[in-house]
C-alpha cells in the first residue's frame, strides 16, 4: 500500500487538533551555557521567577526576559546542562517546604535535607516571593525579644518583629552574638531559623553541633547555601528561610531569623547581575541591590493576629568602615544596628559592642519595665566615660569628679562583659544592673565584680524566691521592691567573701 503525502498531512492535522497553541509554546531550547546559568530560546509565555525543568534533570529559575531569549540560573551545580537541551515550563514560581516537619532539620536552598536524618515528609509548599503584610495588618513593636546578652538587652533592646542589623569587622563575634540569642530562646516558645549564606561547610558543622549539644535544634531550622553550591542557591537561601518563618508567624508563633551574612548575599547577586550583563554601578553592584535586601527585610514584623518575625541580618565590614555601600544600605533598611568594634574586641571586651555607634530605633518600647528602670542614664555615663578616657590618654590631670566617672565607667564596662554561651534572663539582668545603679560594686576589685553579681543573683533567686518570681511575673520592680532589694543587698554584702581572702 502506497502512503500519499496528503494522507500524512491529514494524520498530522488530526493529531494536532487536541493541542492548543499555548501548550506548543511550553518548551524552549538552550542556546548558550555560562557559569551557573544559560540562555534559552523559546518559552514565549514564561514569567519572571518561574521555575523551569531541563531535559537532563537540572532545574532553574527565570531571571531576565529578552525579546528572543530568557536567562535561566541553575539550581544544581552538579548536573550538567548542554546546548540544544530542551527546557520545559512548570507554570509556577519556586516553592519552599514549610511546616513543623522542618524543626530540627538542616536543609539546602532547594529544600532538600542535608543532615542524614532521612527524607522530609512535607505536606505544604509556599512560593518564596510572597506579598508583604500591609501596615493595617501590622502591630506596633512593644514586646521584648531577649537576647540574653546584657549590653544588648539593656542598651540596644530588640523587640519582637524588629529588624536589628549585626554589623562588624571580620572575627569580632557577630555569629557568637546570634548563636547566644538562639540558645537563650530555649523554653520561650520562639522558633529560630538560621540561614547560612556562602559560609564554609566546616563552620556550619560546628554551629550545628553547638546547637545540638545545647538541645536547641528542636526549635531551630537551618537553611544552608555554602560557598561551593550554585550561585542561585546563595541568592535563594534567605528567601527560603523567610518563607519558612512567615508560615510559622501566620500560625501565631514568634519567629527569630538570622541571615549570616548579607554581605555574601549581595556578592552573589552582583555575580548574577554581571553574568546577565546588567550595567554595574557603585562598587560594581547593580542599581537594584537596595531592593534586593529591602524586599527581604520588610517581610519581618509583628502582626495584629499575634505572630511576629524578628530579623537579625549580619553584615561584614572592612577596617571598621560602616560607610561602605552595602552596610549603609542595610543600616537605612533596618530598625537599628549592633556595632561590634574590632578595637574593643582586641582589648578583651566580649561582646565587643560599641554603645556609641549602636542604636535601636524601637528603644524602650522593646524593653521590660524592670530593665528600663535600672538603665536610666546608663548610655550617657558610658559615653562620658569613653570621652574622658580618650582625654586622659594625653596625661592630663583630672579633677575628682572626672576620676569618679572614669572609675564608674570602667566598672560598667567590666560588668557588661559576658562569656559566650552564658546568658541572663531579664530578672537576672535587672538584679545585676541594680547593684551598679545603687553603687554596691564601687568598693570591689575588678576581678570580684562578676563573682559578686552572679552570687547576688543566686542569693535572691534561692533565699528570696517570692520576690524573684514576683519580678518575673510583673516584669517590673516597684518602689517597695527596690527598698527590699537594698536591704537584701546590704545583707549579702556582709556575707560576700572576695577571692583570695
Amino acid at each position: 500500500m502506497k502512503i500519499k503525502s496528503t494522507d500524512l498531512v491529514s494524520l498530522f492535522e488530526d493529531a494536532l487538533k487536541g493541542i492548543s497553541h499555548t501548550e506548543l509554546d511550553e518548551i524552549g531550547i538552550v542556546v548558550q551555557v555560562g557559569d551557573g546559568m544559560c540562555y534559552v530560546h523559546g518559552l514565549k509565555n514564561v514569567v519572571y521567577g518561574e521555575r523551569v525543568e531541563f531535559q537532563g534533570g537540572n532545574q532553574g529559575i527565570v531571571f531576565n526576559l529578552d525579546e528572543d531569549s530568557v536567562v535561566v540560573f541553575l539550581l544544581y551545580s552538579t548536573i550538567p546542562v548542554k546546548e540544544l537541551e530542551v527546557v520545559k515550563r512548570t507554570g509556577h514560581e519556586f516553592r519552599a517546604p514549610v511546616g513543623d516537619v522542618l524543626l530540627g532539620r538542616v536543609i539546602n536552598a532547594v529544600g532538600h535535607p542535608i543532615d542524614a536524618f532521612g527524607a522530609l515528609k512535607v505536606e505544604e509548599y509556599r512560593s518564596v516571593q510572597s506579598e508583604v503584610a500591609s501596615i493595617i495588618e501590622r502591630s506596633p513593636i512593644n514586646e521584648s525579644l531577649e537576647s540574653g546578652i546584657m549590653v544588648i538587652d539593656s542598651l540596644v533592646p530588640i523587640g519582637k518583629g524588629q529588624r536589628e542589623l549585626i554589623i562588624g569587622n571580620r572575627n569580632t563575634g557577630k555569629t557568637s552574638v546570634v548563636l547566644d540569642t538562639i540558645l537563650h530562646q530555649k523554653d520561650t516558645n520562639v522558633i529560630c531559623i538560621y540561614v547560612s549564606i556562602g559560609q564554609r561547610q566546616a563552620s556550619l558543622a560546628r554551629i550545628i553541633r553547638l546547637l545540638e549539644e545545647n538541645d536547641a535544634m528542636k526549635y531551630t531550622v537551618v537553611v544552608s547555601a555554602d560557598a561551593g553550591e550554585a550561585i542561585l542557591n546563595q541568592w535563594l537561601a534567605p528567601y527560603v528561610g523567610c518563607t519558612i518563618g512567615e508560615h510559622f508567624r501566620e500560625q501565631g508563633k514568634d519567629v527569630l531569623i538570622i541571615y549570616d551574612d548579607l554581605s555574601n548575599h549581595a556578592i552573589a547577586f552582583r555575580q548574577m547581575s554581571l553574568l546577565m550583563r546588567q550595567a554595574p554601578g557603585r562598587e560594581a553592584y547593580p542599581g537594584d541591590v537596595f531592593y534586593l535586601h529591602a524586599r527581604l527585610l520588610e517581610r519581618a514584623g509583628k502582626l495584629v493576629s499575634g505572630g511576629s518575625l524578628t530579623a537579625l541580618p549580619i553584615v561584614q565590614i572592612q577596617s571598621d568602615d560602616i560607610t561602605a555601600y552595602i552596610p549603609t544600605n542595610l543600616i537605612s533598611i533596618t530598625d537599628g544596628q549592633v556595632f561590634l568594634d574590632a578595637k574593643l574586641f582586641n582589648q578583651g571586651v566580649r561582646p565587643a559592642v560599641n554603645v556609641e555607634l549602636s542604636v535601636s530605633r524601637v528603644g524602650g518600647a522593646a524593653q521590660t519595665k524592670a530593665i528600663k528602670r535600672m538603665t536610666k542614664a546608663l548610655r550617657l555615663e558610658l559615653a562620658q566615660y569613653h570621652e574622658l578616657l580618650s582625654f586622659a590618654q594625653f596625661g592630663t590631670e583630672l579633677d575628682e569628679i572626672s576620676q569618679m566617672k572614669l572609675q564608674r565607667g570602667a566598672l560598667t564596662v567590666e560588668l557588661m562583659k559576658q562569656k559566650q554561651f552564658v546568658t541572663y534572663n531579664f530578672v537576672d539582668q535587672s538584679l545585676i544592673l541594680f547593684l551598679l545603679k545603687e553603687n554596691f560594686l564601687n568598693d570591689l576589685a575588678m576581678k570580684d565584680v562578676h563573682v559578686y553579681a552572679s552570687q547576688f543573683v543566686s542569693f535572691v533567686s534561692s533565699i528570696y524566691k517570692e520576690l524573684y518570681d514576683a519580678i518575673m511575673t510583673t516584669k517590673d520592680i516597684t518602689d517597695e521592691q527596690m527598698h527590699e532589694l537594698k536591704i537584701i543587698a546590704s545583707e549579702f554584702d556582709k556575707l560576700f567573701v572576695p577571692w583570695g581572702v
